[in-house]
């Protein structure tokens, strides 16, 4: 018996007129509720609200329902009922400040009206509201759930109503005949027509290049160049805005102001009233802490370094200057508006509070400078995704050029190995920043920072930790093919220790770039923008594969479109904090041209980056083999790949009964076809694409996919501050070279290394800005939803999903025991290192409570690239 058969058989049971009990709940402050609550009802919020205790006059809103298997032969569309409104509204407070509104209607209906399926919605208030969840009970007490999320703005700005789908997910070729004309139409909306300014109220979704990113209307030496739809810069897409074109250069769109967060995202993807005001709280709680100094040093300012390491740690000191003036003030105007300044210098005077010590530093002040440390976060750090395995000898560019590290140097440092012995088992590790870097370093190095490529070898010890061998340190020569090299070698004291630590700061500078530009911004957060557009314009929100899908979007296109708003934009944070500075985003696009989707799943990273091999035993369901046994994020993350994928395995195969299931599915090839030809239209000819015709296909995608989006982007995210935290670990550039001895400057350092080091490192105001992004990059805000969660208990109208999904919940528990088990192996000693920091960052949930889920924890893994 159909679906179809089977609801009919149930509304023939239906009294000839009956009630629907619909239950709407309303959030009318500024926080909703940061986890799903046991309640089936649908909530909303209030972006402006001046009296918490106020709710909105139900007469305002109405609701009309479809029905989901009676046909109305006029409309070719399920039967509509009669319209009601909103009448009993119950309030109550929650956690964080959340206030929800409960209201109840009752629709009376014919007795052939059968399942309600779908409902619209229209809002005659003056202001928009937050709707997060509906159910509708019939009157055989079978309760049918919509799953909302989403803001309801005026009829008078929309001039239509606004359509809800149920929680029941159909195959196109499976959608009730009532629901067919409904699917369309909404589909239809979604994809607009590519023209005119999009407005806050607008939730349409369409394609644009990174052409916002200049801003010649401040001078010639903010223009940038258009990213995406050219070969030179190849770029994915980002959300359309249609905003109008700007006068003062070419291509160029017009720039929203920075700071006001009023850039358009379909509204839809908007973040909730309360997310947006958390992250205001905590940009303002971080610039006021880390970029005002000490009130007694305000004198000696015109010092643009620190002056030495104690004064560096007062960054984090709670008795922090209430004044903000002089250079701070000036550098703050470069970047955001005065109206906003205003807020952070009020709210400046009213902070008191201390910020966590990054964990670095926390145990132990010198832990950064122990070599172990340094090799060891490659591999359980905020950026272990860089290091390989390195398989010839000696590394070369793709002009032939050798490095110039002698095998004779680091044979003297391999523990009674040859080179070769070593190599051959897996031994010799390489992070490699230096080809992408050398063609760009004269144009770097000509606007008042001193950078080089670099080569850094370690070695894998007996006892599983990484020991550096070598650093390389090269400059472009007097022609392309030609290179400056010099090598340097760890030492324990004396010259050459001290410039030993110089070289690993240049390479952490290297590696900090890379880290923000490519396998951060680039490889998680725009790359994952195109699959968004594409799955809100192309599947139908009752497609299954949307409904899998749709967790993993949260909160990107929103928390995207203002990191181009101030954080890549021209003169924007990155650029103020980075050494590549205006070039970093051309840089980002040379890195793209390398990019293929297949290579970012976990097993297909970690083989081609020599980091493991493939296993021929077929009970691994990794396919692979590590190289190293110690190597926290590859084992944890093989873990947390193998419960995805089993989990998109079943539920693919539940919906898909065979490949031509998959073949004839129009919405997912349209869908597939789209992603390839528009949201990655620069790369649409490449050969590498999977062709969408399998299952193993569709669940190797959809797996990729949600790994980016979730385990892969926590593990580069929420450890930044406990490293990059303290910017002598992980410098974002450096002011000076290594000097060369026999010069002026090598007899500075000669006279004081340490303040030497420090003047080397970015001045006072662009270490405090880096210090202060990564700090409100690593919260976790109040509505996070992790990995084996959903915001709705009834996320999915289908048992089976929600016993499976149950299933994948507790998996990721007992995944999370695991680790926490190995954490406490006293022989995995990558687990904790000489700054003896917990590898935590891919524990599935954050915490037990939900208190404890928000701010800087270092662990948890949230559904979707939220910050």
């Amino acid at each position: 018996m159909s679906i179809n058969e089977m609801q009919k058989m149930a509304s023939s049971s239906v009294p000839k007129w009956h009630s629907s009990s619909v239950t709407t709940k309303i959030v009318n402050n500024l926080n909703p509720i940061c986890q799903a609550t046991q309640q089936l009802t649908l909530k909303g919020k209030f972006v402006i609200i001046h009296n918490q205790s106020k709710s909105i006059p139900g007469k305002f809103i109405s609701v009309q329902i479809y029905s989901g298997t009676d046909v109305d032969p006029e409309t070719g569309k399920g039967k509509l009922s009669e319209k009601a409104h909103f009448k009993q509204g119950e309030s109550m407070k929650h956690s964080h400040d959340a206030q929800s509104t409960t209201y109840k209607i009752k629709i009376h209906v014919d007795s052939n009206f059968g399942t309600p399926r779908a409902f619209v919605i229209q809002n005659k208030y003056k202001k928009k509201f937050f709707l997060q969840s509906a159910s509708i009970e019939t009157s055989s007490n079978r309760i049918i759930h919509y799953d909302i999320n989403s803001w309801i703005y005026p009829i008078k700005k929309t001039k239509s109503d606004r359509l809800f789908f149920s929680n029941r997910c159909y195959l196109p070729s499976q959608t009730p005949r009532a629901l067919v004309e409904l699917r369309k139409e909404e589909l239809d909306i979604l994809r607009g027509d590519g023209m005119g300014e999009r407005k806050e109220w607008d939730r349409i979704y369409d394609y644009d290049f990174y052409n916002d990113l200049g801003d010649p209307e401040k001078g010639p030496e903010h223009l940038r160049p258009v990213l995406g739809g050219t070969k030179l810069f190849p770029y994915p897409r980002r959300g359309r805005t249609g905003r109008k074109q700007s006068t003062a250069g070419p291509s160029g769109e017009s720039r929203p102001q920075p700071m006001n967060f009023g850039i358009y995202v379909p509204s839809d993807e908007r973040f909730a009233p309360n997310k947006l005001k958390e992250l205001k709280s905590n940009c303002v709680h971080a610039m006021v802490h880390f970029l005002s100094p000490k009130a007694e040093l305000l004198p000696q300012r015109n010092s643009a370094n620190f002056q030495s390491f104690e004064e560096l740690l007062e960054m984090f000191s709670s008795n922090r200057s209430q004044i903000i003036q002089g250079w701070m003030k000036d550098n703050l105007k470069k970047l955001i508006p005065v109206t906003y300044l205003k807020e952070i210098t009020i709210a400046n005077k009213e902070n008191h509070g201390q910020l966590p010590i990054p964990q670095i530093i926390s145990e132990n002040e010198l832990a950064w400078k122990d070599d172990i440390e340094f090799g060891r976060q490659m591999l359980a750090g905020t950026h272990p995704t860089r290091i390989q395995c390195l398989t010839t000898f000696p590394p070369q560019n793709k002009y032939g050029i050798q490095s110039s590290i002698k095998k004779s140097i680091i044979e003297q440092k391999l523990e009674g190995w040859t080179l070769s012995q070593a190599m051959e088992q897996g031994r010799i590790f390489m992070l490699d920043h230096h080809d992408y870097l050398i063609p760009y370093l004269n144009r770097i190095n000509a606007n008042g920072v001193c950078a080089y490529a670099s080569r850094t070898l370690l070695f894998l010890r007996t006892d599983g930790m990484l020991k550096p061998l070598a650093i390389e340190l090269s400059l472009p020569g007097p022609s392309p093919h030609l290179e400056i090299h010099r090598v340097f070698l760890p030492a324990k004291q004396g010259t050459q220790a001290a410039l030993w630590q110089l070289a690993k700061a240049h390479v952490l500078a290297n590696d900090s770039v890379y880290h923000q530009l490519i396998s951060h911004w680039l490889c998680t957060h725009a790359v994952v923008e195109p699959f968004i557009i594409a799955t809100k314009r192309r599947l139908s929100v009752m497609h299954p594969i949307h409904r899998l899908l749709n967790p993993h979007f949260k909160d990107t296109m929103h928390i995207n479109a203002l990191a181009r708003l101030i954080l890549i934009n021209s003169g924007g944070i990155l650029e103020r904090i980075l050494f590549p500075g205006e070039i970093c985003m051309q840089i980002s696009c040379d890195l793209y041209k390398e990019w293929k989707f297949i290579d970012h799943g976990l097993p297909a990273d970690l083989l081609k980056r020599g980091m493991a091999v493939q296993d021929p035993d077929m009970n691994n369901p990794t396919g692979i083999q590590l190289l190293l046994l110690d190597y926290p994020y590859a084992t944890d993350g093989l873990e947390i790949w193998v419960a995805i994928k089993e989990w998109v395995k079943d539920f693919c195969s539940f919906f898909y009964k065979d490949n031509e299931a998959i073949e004839g599915d129009v919405e997912l090839q349209a869908w597939w076809s789209e992603i390839r030809t528009q949201g990655h239209g620069d790369k649409h000819n490449d050969r590498w694409w999977n062709q969408m015709t399998t299952l193993s296909n569709l669940v190797e995608t959809l797996t990729i996919l949600i790994w980016i989006a979730s385990a892969k982007h926590a593990s580069l995210n929420y450890g930044q501050y406990a490293y990059s935290g303290y910017p002598p670990n992980r410098p974002t550039l450096c002011r000076k070279f290594v000097p060369l001895e026999g010069t002026v400057e090598f007899g500075e350092f000669l006279k004081d290394p340490d303040k030497f080091f420090l003047k080397m490192l970015p001045d006072r105001f662009e270490m405090s800005l880096a210090v202060a992004l990564v700090n409100v990059l690593s919260n976790h805000t109040c509505d996070e939803v992790y990995l084996g969660c959903q915001q709705s208990p009834g996320w999915i109208d289908n048992e089976v999903i929600q016993n499976r999904f149950a299933e994948f919940k507790q998996e990721l528990k007992e995944i999370q025991a695991r680790i926490m088990q190995r954490n406490r192996d006293p022989k995995l000693k990558n687990r904790r290192g000489p700054a003896n920091i917990e590898y935590t960052l891919l524990y599935p949930d954050a915490a037990t409570s939900s208190a404890s889920k928000r701010g800087i924890t270092g662990r948890g893994i949230p559904n979707s690239i939220s910050i």
